[in-house]
């Protein structure tokens, strides 16, 4: 909702602090909505740091972001002002409460695939030991449209 590209290009200027380092950034994609599909269709984008924090540390860090940029949580898969996902943590597998990483839908989502494609087509899932171009080869459905190029790190 609202200017979301301002949205991202704010998010990213908010995550790239000393301690959580920008590297790349991927395209921007229009992605269509899952679960609720009635509804205006998604900006995403994905992009890769480099950090010194744990990854419990970052995502109470993307939380305040969210939460700053105007984030509140009313629809599941709903209409948001942003949504910030920890895809991946390296090679590590995190499962807790509240925090699993890798991130346990992205591998069946073109509209995280298809930017990870982008920065790192040869980037392997920890679980599955498949390349991201592999799992987005496997995808069907669920249109994704590159339209723009939104930063640089």
């Amino acid at each position: 909702m609202g200017d979301r590209e301002a949205l991202l290009r704010s998010a990213l200027a908010e995550l790239d602090k000393p301690d959580l380092r920008l590297l790349r950034v991927s395209s921007l994609y229009e992605t269509e909505p899952i679960g609720l599909r009635e509804q205006r269709w998604f900006m995403n984008l994905a992009a890769e740091f480099e950090t010194q924090l744990f990854p419990r540390q970052l995502l109470h860090r993307i939380q305040r972001i969210e939460r700053d940029l105007g984030r509140r949580r009313m629809v599941a898969n709903g209409p948001r002002t942003i949504d910030i996902d920890i895809l991946l943590y390296g090679n590590f597998v995190v499962k807790t409460e509240g925090l699993e990483i890798p991130h346990p839908r992205y591998r069946e989502r073109r509209f995280t695939l298809a930017p990870l494609v982008e920065l790192r087509p040869d980037l392997r899932d920890p679980v599955s030991g498949k390349s991201v171009s592999e799992m987005l080869g496997e995808l069907r459905g669920q249109a994704a449209k590159r339209i723009a190029y939104i930063h640089s790190a």
